[in-house]
């Protein structure tokens, strides 16, 4: 049926889909982009952003040991703020979401991902 509109000359379709790519001049996510790896780069950023938090929480679960789960109730508690302030922000999305389109962008230009272009090259052989 689409094939025989676009052999008659009928462009409506097409044209729909121009319109609706120029709409969102950002590219489209795929499903696990919008719903795994963004999330996994805001998880990355939200701890670095809690790092004041995430060191009170882990000394406490290092000095309490066994008993952690209910003498870290509190740390645990602040931290876990912390970090859904930072999920629940739609700006922080935004951010990361960009930053992941960078990489992907990057990727595509060197074919290196993100974590080998970060090391360091060798100063010496």
């Amino acid at each position: 049926m689409e094939r025989d509109s676009l052999a008659t000359g009928d462009t409506r379709s097409l044209t729909a889909l121009h319109v609706q790519h120029h709409k969102s001049e950002e590219p489209q996510l795929r499903h696990v982009e919008k719903d795994v790896l963004i999330p996994k780069l805001m998880r990355e950023k939200a701890k670095e952003r809690c790092t004041q938090h995430v060191d009170v929480f882990s000394r406490c679960c290092k000095d309490a040991g066994f008993f952690m789960v209910f003498r870290c109730r509190e740390e645990n508690a602040a931290l876990k703020e912390c970090l859904t302030l930072h999920y629940q922000d739609p700006a922080f999305f935004e951010e990361c979401k960009q930053e992941y389109l960078r990489e992907k962008q990057e990727y595509k230009q060197t074919g290196i991902p993100a974590k080998n272009r970060k090391q360091k090259l060798p100063t010496s052989m």
